[in-house]
C-alpha cells in the first residue's frame, strides 16, 4: 500500500489481528464477526459499531480501532438479538486448550443465519424451525425445505403458484433462499410480474438470502443431495434424479454447509410433498381462521392453541405439522381418530403415560445437535433422562390391549445399554459448557481419576505455599495467582517490595504490584498444567466416547421420539376430548358437511377462561350444520352485526379442519365428505404498502376462490361487496353466489354471511341455495342474541340496536331511525325483487335463467 502522508509505514498487524483479518475477509455481506477472546468475544471495526448500536453496548477503541465485546456465556442473548435485526453472525472459536505465553489457535466455526440456528435457546421448542428454498421459472415453482434442528427435509413443484402458496404459509419458513439473479428479475416486475407480487406475500417481512443462480441447477443439487444423504442415488426416496426441485434443494444444502462450516449431519432422507395429498389453506384463510396464530399475532387463541394438550417439545411440533399438512388419506384419518379412542377408554393409564413423557427431553433436536457437532454435557444429559423414562413409558403401553396403540409401542426401543452407560459416565448436575469440566462421575475411568486427584493435590501444595510465604516474609496480602498468559505467580504490592526475599524472580512490574516467581512455583506450575490439560484432554475424549455410542444409535432413538412425539399428540386430544366433551368424527368421500351441535373450539374454552365470574354464566351455544355438494351447498346467512354469524362460519370450517388431522371434533355427531381445500373471504383490511384499498383485497380474496375452488371445496364468506357502493356490492355479492352454484348438479360446499337480504330472494331461483338466519328476540326496542341458527331469512339487521349498545349517543340513534325510515320508503329494488318472484310463482310459471337476469 505504500507509506502515508506522513512518511510513515502503517503499523504491521499483530499476529490476533492476522488471525482476525483472516477470517473477516471471507464472510458473506451483512455478517458480523464474534472473535472469540478469552472469557470474550470481540468485534472490531465496523462491526464493533454495527454491534454495539444494535445491542446497546458500550463501544471502546484500543490505537484508534472501534472494539466492543460481549461475555462469552452470555453469548447465546446477544446474538438472538443481532439475528432479529437481520444480520447474520459468524462464531470465530478458540479450537485448542490456551496455553501460557502463546497464541491460541482460532478458526470460523459457525454463521448462525435465522434459518440455519440449532442451539437450544435460539430455537423455540414448540416450532418448527424451516429454512425455505424457491425458485420460479418459466411458469413453474421449485421449493424445498428443510428444518436443520431436526432434520427434515422435503421438496414441491408446481406449475401454478397458487398450489404451493398454501404450504408456504402453514411452514411460515425463519428464513428463505432465493436465486440472485432471478430474484432481481422478480422485483423489476418485468415477465414474472404477477409471480412478483405472490413472492412479495411470501417473503411478508421475512429474512431472504440470495445464491448464485448456479446452485439452484437441478443437476448440481441433485449432487449435492445425493452428497449430504450419504447414498449412491435417491431411487430408494422415491425421488427422480431429474426433479426440477432439486435444484431449490441443493441450494439449502449448500447454504447450510456453509453456515455450519461442514456438511449437515442429520439429513438422512428427503421426501417429495404431494399436494393432492394434503388439504390446502390459503394464507389469508390460515389468517382469517387463526389457525396458528390469533388475530392479536399470538399463539394463545388460535386453533394450534385450544387444540394443544401436549407436554413434549416434540409432540408440539408435530401438531404443528398435522395441521400444516392435512391428510386426504382416509385409512390415515381413521388410524389416528383410532388411537384417540383408544387413549380415551383408559384415562387412568393415559394420565401415568403423560406424566412419564414430560420428564422426557427433547431428542430430535438434541440428536440433530449432536450430529452436526454442537455438543455439550447437557446434551447428553437430555438423552439420559430420555432413556430413564422409557421403561415406565412401555409398561404403560403394554397395559393397552388394543392393535393401534401396539404398534407405537413397537417402535420404541428399549436403550438399556446407554441407560447404563450414562448411569455409571455422567454426574448428576452437568455443567452447560465442555470446557468447564467436572462431567464424568469419579470412578468411571481410572486414569482420569488419578490426574483428577493429582491435580488436587497440587493445588493443595499452591494454598500451603501461599500461607506459608505469607509467615516467611510477613507479607500478609502475598498472594498466589494464576492467568493464562503469565501462569502461576506470587503478586506483592508495592508497599511490601521491601519484603521480598532474595528466592523471588521478577516476572512483571504492575502499576500497584510486582509479580515473582521461584523455581519450586515453577516446577509445581508444569506439573499442575500437565495434569490439568491431561484431565482436561481425558474428560473430552470420554465425552467424544459418549456421544459416538449415542450417533451409533440415532436412528433407533429418532424413531423412539418420533413414536413418543405421536403419542403425545393423541394422548393430548383425548384429555382435550374427555374435557370438553368431543365426538369421533365420520371422515368420507361423501360430498356433505353434517355437525349436529357444533361448538367453536377456541371460543368455547376461551368462555371458561372469562374473568370476573363470567365464565359460570355463559356457555357456548351449539348449532347444526347440513351442506351438501348436491343439493344444500350454498347456505345463506342472515342476522344482525353481533348475533354470531362469523362466528358459526368459523367454527363449521374450523370443525372440519380438526377432522381432517385426525382429532376429534367439538360436537354431539359430524359426518364429513372429505375437503379439499378450505378458502375464506372475511372482514375488511387493506394493504397501502402494496397499493391495495380494502375493496381491492376483497376482490383479490374472491378472485382467488372463484378461480381455485372444486366441489370437494369449502368456502366461508362473510360478506362480499361491502367495500364499494351499495348496488355494485350487491350485483358482485349476488354474481358470486350464481357463479358458486353454477349450472351443473353440484358445487362447492359454502357457508354465505351477509347483509345484503336482497340475496335471500336466491333461494328462490337456485336451487341449492338455503337461507339460514341467526335468531333474536326483540323487547321494547331493545335486541337479545340467542347465538341460534335456524331456517329462514333475516328481514332486518338491526344496525342501530347494535349501535345504541356500543354506546352511540341517544341523539344519533334516534337521528338515525328516522332517516333509516325514509331510506326504506325510496329504495323499492327489494320490493321489485320480491314482487316479481312472487308473480312468476305464482302464475306456475318456471323461472328460468332470463328471468334471473331480467331480476338482477
Amino acid at each position: 500500500m505504500g507509506e502515508g502522508k506522513t512518511g510513515k509505514k502503517p503499523p504491521s498487524l499483530t499476529p490476533m489481528m492476522r488471525q482476525y483479518e483472516g477470517v473477516r475477509s471471507g464472510l458473506p455481506p451483512n455478517t458480523l464477526l464474534l472473535f472469540r477472546l478469552g472469557d470474550f468475544y470481540e468485534l472490531f471495526k465496523g462491526d464493533a459499531e454495527q454491534g454495539a448500536e444494535i445491542l446497546g453496548i458500550t463501544l471502546t477503541q484500543r490505537h484508534g480501532m472501534p472494539m466492543a465485546g460481549i461475555p462469552y456465556h452470555a453469548a447465546d442473548n446477544y446474538v438472538g438479538k443481532l439475528l432479529r435485526a437481520g444480520k447474520k453472525v459468524a462464531i470465530c472459536d478458540q479450537v485448542e486448550t490456551p496455553r501460557p505465553g502463546t497464541i491460541v489457535k482460532r478458526a470460523l466455526t459457525r454463521i448462525l443465519t435465522p434459518g440455519t440456528i440449532l442451539e437450544d435457546s435460539q430455537v423455540e421448542a414448540h416450532r418448527n424451525h424451516y429454512l425455505l428454498a424457491i425458485n420460479h421459472y418459466k411458469g413453474r415453482l421449485d421449493s424445498a425445505w428443510m428444518d436443520l434442528s431436526t432434520g427434515e427435509f422435503q421438496i414441491a413443484s408446481a406449475h401454478k403458484a397458487d398450489d404451493l402458496l398454501p404450504v408456504f404459509a402453514s411452514l411460515d419458513p425463519r428464513e428463505i433462499i432465493v436465486p440472485e439473479i432471478a430474484r432481481n428479475r422478480w422485483e423489476e416486475n418485468s415477465e414474472d410480474g404477477q409471480w412478483a407480487a405472490q413472492f412479495d406475500r411470501i417473503a411478508n417481512g421475512r429474512p431472504i438470502s440470495t445464491l448464485p443462480d448456479y446452485h439452484f441447477s437441478p443437476t448440481s443439487g441433485a449432487r449435492e443431495v445425493v452428497s449430504a444423504l450419504n447414498v449412491l442415488n435417491l431411487q430408494g426416496f422415491g425421488v427422480p434424479a431429474d426433479h426440477p426441485a432439486l435444484g431449490s434443494a441443493g441450494a439449502l444444502v449448500y447454504y447450510a454447509t456453509e453456515n455450519l462450516c461442514q456438511r449437515p449431519g442429520n439429513l438422512r432422507r428427503i421426501r417429495i410433498y404431494a399436494t393432492d395429498r394434503a388439504l390446502l389453506i390459503d394464507p389469508v384463510t390460515l389468517r382469517n381462521l387463526e389457525v396458528f396464530r390469533s388475530a392479536q399475532n399470538l399463539r394463545h387463541g388460535s386453533l394450534l392453541d385450544a387444540m394443544d394438550a401436549t407436554v413434549t417439545a416434540a409432540g408440539a411440533r408435530l401438531l404443528e405439522k398435522y395441521l400444516a399438512e392435512p391428510p386426504l388419506d382416509l385409512a390415515e384419518l381413521e388410524h389416528r381418530q383410532q388411537l384417540v379412542g383408544e387413549f380415551l377408554e383408559v384415562p387412568g393409564v393415559a394420565s401415568e403415560l403423560h406424566d412419564s413423557l414430560k420428564k422426557t427431553r427433547d431428542l430430535p433436536r438434541i440428536v440433530g445437535r449432536l450430529q452436526n457437532r454442537i455438543r455439550n454435557p447437557r446434551e447428553l444429559g437430555g438423552i439420559r433422562d430420555t432413556v430413564a423414562q422409557i421403561p415406565s413409558i412401555i409398561r404403560c403401553l403394554a397395559q393397552f390391549d388394543l392393535p393401534g396403540i401396539g404398534g407405537l409401542r413397537n417402535r420404541i426401543w428399549d436403550f438399556s445399554n446407554l441407560r447404563d452407560l450414562f448411569e455409571s459416565a455422567l454426574v448428576e448436575e452437568l455443567p452447560p459448557k465442555l470446557q468447564e469440566g467436572g462431567f464424568i462421575r469419579e470412578g468411571f475411568d481410572e486414569e482420569l481419576d488419578r490426574y483428577r486427584e493429582f491435580a488436587r493435590g497440587h493445588k493443595a501444595w499452591i494454598s500451603e505455599l501461599e500461607r506459608s510465604e505469607q509467615e516467611r516474609t510477613g507479607i500478609r496480602n502475598l498472594r498466589i495467582r494464576y492467568n493464562n498468559v503469565f501462569g502461576y505467580f506470587i503478586e506483592v504490592t508495592k508497599s511490601n517490595l521491601k519484603l521480598v526475599p532474595e528466592n523471588y524472580i521478577r516476572k512483571q512490574t504492575m502499576t500497584n504490584a510486582e509479580r515473582f516467581y521461584t523455581d519450586a512455583l515453577k516446577i509445581r506450575e508444569k506439573e499442575i498444567l500437565h495434569a490439568e490439560e491431561k484431565s482436561i484432554a481425558l474428560e473430552e475424549e470420554r465425552f467424544r466416547d459418549l456421544v459416538a455410542a449415542v450417533l451409533t444409535q440415532a436412528d433407533p432413538l429418532l424413531e423412539t421420539a418420533q413414536s413418543m412425539a405421536e403419542i403425545d399428540v393423541y394422548l393430548g386430544w383425548a384429555k382435550r376430548a374427555r374435557e370438553w366433551g368431543y365426538c369421533r368424527p365420520t371422515v368420507d368421500d361423501s360430498n356433505e358437511i353434517s355437525i349436529e351441535q357444533g361448538r367453536h373450539p377456541v371460543i368455547e374454552q376461551m368462555l371458561r377462561q372469562e374473568p370476573y365470574g363470567l365464565a359460570d354464566t355463559r356457555t357456548f351455544v351449539p348449532n347444526d350444520t347440513d351442506l351438501r355438494s348436491s343439493d344444500a351447498q350454498i347456505h345463506l346467512v342472515t342476522g344482525p352485526n353481533m348475533a354470531g354469524k362469523s362466528t358459526y362460519i368459523r367454527q363449521v370450517a374450523l370443525i372440519v379442519l380438526m377432522a381432517q388431522v385426525g382429532s376429534w371434533v367439538p360436537a354431539k355427531s359430524c359426518r364429513l365428505g372429505l375437503v379439499d381445500r378450505i378458502f375464506s373471504r372475511v372482514g375488511a383490511t387493506d394493504e397501502l404498502a402494496r397499493g391495495n384499498s380494502t375493496f381491492m383485497v376483497e376482490m383479490n380474496e374472491t378472485a382467488n376462490i372463484l378461480n381455485n375452488a372444486t366441489n370437494r371445496s369449502l368456502i366461508i364468506l362473510d360478506e362480499i361487496g361491502r367495500g364499494t357502493s351499495t348496488y355494485d356490492g350487491l350485483s358482485i355479492a349476488w354474481a358470486v353466489v350464481e357463479q358458486l352454484h353454477g349450472a351443473a348438479d353440484q358445487g362447492p360446499r359454502t357457508l354465505f354471511a351477509t347483509h345484503y337480504h336482497e340475496l335471500t330472494q336466491l333461494e328462490q331461483l337456485l336451487d341449492r341455495v338455503f337461507n339460514y338466519c341467526v335468531a333474536v328476540k326483540e323487547w321494547n326496542d331493545e335486541i337479545i342474541f340467542v347465538r341460534q341458527v335456524v331456517k329462514g331469512a333475516s328481514d332486518r339487521s338491526y344496525g342501530i340496536q347494535v349501535a345504541r349498545l356500543a354506546g352511540i349517543p341517544r341523539t344519533v340513534i334516534d337521528r338515525a331511525k328516522v332517516i333509516l325510515e325514509r331510506l326504506e320508503a325510496d329504495d323499492s329494488s327489494h320490493n321489485l325483487i320480491r314482487r316479481r318472484i312472487k308473480k312468476l310463482q305464482t302464475s306456475g310459471e318456471e323461472i328460468t335463467e332470463v328471468d334471473q337476469m331480467e331480476l338482477f
